[in-house]
Formats: C-alpha cells, structure tokens, sequence
C-alpha cells in the first residue's frame, strides 16, 4: 500500500548499528527509505550498513555520542544535509545500569539519564526544524516495558523510560501543528546484547520471562520493523502521543 511506502524519506536512528535499532533500520530501508545510522562503534555500523544496503537503500553513517550535546545536534544536522531532508527519526540510544537504588550512585543515574532521555530530547529538539522545514515528520521514541511496571535493580533506567513516553506525549502535543507526530514504542523482553547480558547477571531471569509472556518466546529486534514502518509512514498521520507495547502480550497481564 502506499500509505506505507517510505520512497524520498530520510530517517535517522541512533543506536541503529545493533539490536532492536538495526530491526527498526531494516524496516525502513525496505520500505524505501534513506537511512543514517548514528552511534559510536563505526565498525559494527559499517557491518549494519552492509545490512542495509544489501535490502537496495541508501544508507550512511554518522559518528554520535549521547552524552555529547553537541555531538546529538550534528548528527541530526548531517544526516538532513546528506540527504536534504530529514523525515523520521528514531531515538532508540539507550543504556542500564543493574543496581538496587541504594548503590546507584549520582554518576551512574546521569549517565542512564542522560543517554536514554536527555539524548532523545536533543535530538527531538535539533529534528524540528529540519521536520518543520519539509512539511512534517515523525518521531519515534523507544521506551521499555520498565514504562510501564517496576525493577528493582533497574531504579535509573526505568525513571528514563517513563520519562520518554511523556515526554513523548508533550512534543505530540506541541508539534501536532507542524505536522510532527511523536509516539513510542515499549519493547518487551527482546534478545539483544543488552538483555543476554542481563541473563547473565540475573538467576532465573529468561525461565520468568518464558513463563510470563503469552507468546512464550523472546522477541526479536525483527518484530520492530513493522511497527516502525507503521508510525513512521503517512498510514500513522493522526496517531500521536501513543505508547505501543511490543512484548508478546507480557504487559496485557495482570
């Protein structure tokens, strides 16, 4: 269908060399968009980008480091001035640290904060007027499950993530104007390399999970791509401020 096809768009999407990002990458580049990735390790992008063009999209690299405001802004510059144009863009940069919050301490809290909220804010904010300026855009923010229920140990992580979503919400609202629509999605338990290393660190975790999820299975960075294709496409125009679970119905449970 059209209303899905993403031809002349421009999308950038930090942390898009890996994991749920290259999922969210994949898609759109099958949809027909250029896609600038942006992230720090060049050569796991360089083997993403290989990814990304093998699927007949143009697709490029942008150096970025979340904690660097100035190194957020650039990179959202350079991506609209490769393609003269930015349409879509997809703060997916996020990190953890497991600690109960007695042992979090203040730097550990700022570098979570700051990676996951404080980074798509940046980027949000220097996305505007590349958006504003090509008659609108879509953003897409990535949240977490820990939006919507609580960890233990993961005290700094799950404040960002219920930050992103209403801080999603008050852009949708701002920007709905301009033609800007800005919504989230809410990853449940996803096989990445962020998730196998918490199953490393904690006892029993991929049995709660398996036992928790209808779908009785981790997902997949693939399960995203449909779902981004979706919110960053003309088929999303009147969906803003929405926060979508993708999670195998483990947040549908009481």
């Amino acid at each position: 269908m059209s209303a899905f096809d993403l031809s002349g768009r421009t999308a950038l999407v930090t942390g898009g060399n890996g994991g749920i990002g290259l999922g969210i990458a994949k898609g759109l580049a099958s949809a027909g968009a250029a896609v600038v990735i942006a992230a720090r390790n060049e050569k796991k992008a360089q083997a993403a980008l290989s990814d990304l063009r093998a699927l007949g999209g143009n697709a490029e690299f942008v150096a970025f480091d979340a904690l660097d405001e100035s190194s957020c802004r650039r990179a959202v510059d350079r991506a609209a001035e490769r393609f003269s144009r930015l349409d879509i863009l997809v703060n997916n940069a996020g990190t953890t640290v497991r600690k109960p919050p007695q042992e979090l301490t203040a730097a550990e809290w700022h570098q979570v904060m700051d990676t996951n909220l404080t980074s798509a804010f940046v980027c949000s904010q220097a996305a505007y007027p590349h958006m504003v300026r090509a008659g609108g855009g879509k953003i897409i923010n990535i949240g977490s499950m820990m939006s919507i229920f609580a960890s233990a140990y993961a005290v700094a992580y799950a404040a960002s993530k219920g930050g992103i979503v209403q801080m999603a919400r008050s852009m949708a609202v701002a920007w709905a104007k301009d033609n800007i629509q800005v919504n989230v999605i809410l990853p449940g338990w996803i096989d990445t390399d962020l998730t196998r290393s918490a199953r490393e660190q904690v006892p029993g975790l991929n049995e709660r999970v398996l036992a928790r999820t209808p779908a009785q299975r981790w997902g997949s960075p693939d399960d995203f791509a449909g779902v981004a294709v979706f919110l960053a496409s003309a088929a999303s125009n009147f969906i803003t401020g929405a926060a979508i679970p993708i999670d195998g119905g483990y947040s549908a449970q009481t």
